[in-house]
């Protein structure tokens, strides 16, 4: 299947090379959707672009699924993967989304999916640097 469009939202570039930053991820494109992959091919990230320049990215939330549906624009993700602990959140082109508390549960994700023994081995990812005021 061919990749899908790609990400003009530089939101959504971060988090798609903070998910490529994990041991042995791989990228497929089911779905008109950027799926990454642990390396036992268990999905932790899908990252969507929409029209218009925005994006939503669903993740896998055992321990905080609650707290991230409290997001602005999150929602249960659908076809019952909410009752594993997926969460969708969708941002416009505008949003300035929490990109530091996005990698923080992309980790989540991840290590929800992951082989134990490489989820252990693995150190966490550092949070993006905030950028000081002008």
């Amino acid at each position: 299947m061919p990749a899908p469009a790609e990400f003009s939202n530089v939101f959504a570039k971060a988090l798609r090379k903070a998910a490529l930053a994990y041991p042995d991820t791989i990228e497929d494109f089911p779905w008109d959707h950027h799926a990454f992959k642990a390396p036992n091919k268990k999905v932790f990230l899908f990252l969507t672009a929409l029209d218009g320049g925005g994006f939503n990215c669903s993740m896998k939330l055992p321990f905080r699924q609650q707290e991230a549906l409290e997001l602005k624009g999150a929602a249960p993700t659908g076809y019952g993967m909410a009752k594993s602990g997926w969460v969708t959140i969708t941002y416009g082109a505008k949003a300035k989304p929490p990109l530091e508390k996005l990698t923080d549960y992309l980790d989540e994700s991840w290590r929800a999916v992951a082989p134990k023994k490489l989820s252990a081995a693995f150190a966490p990812p550092m949070a993006p640097k905030r950028r000081k005021p002008a």
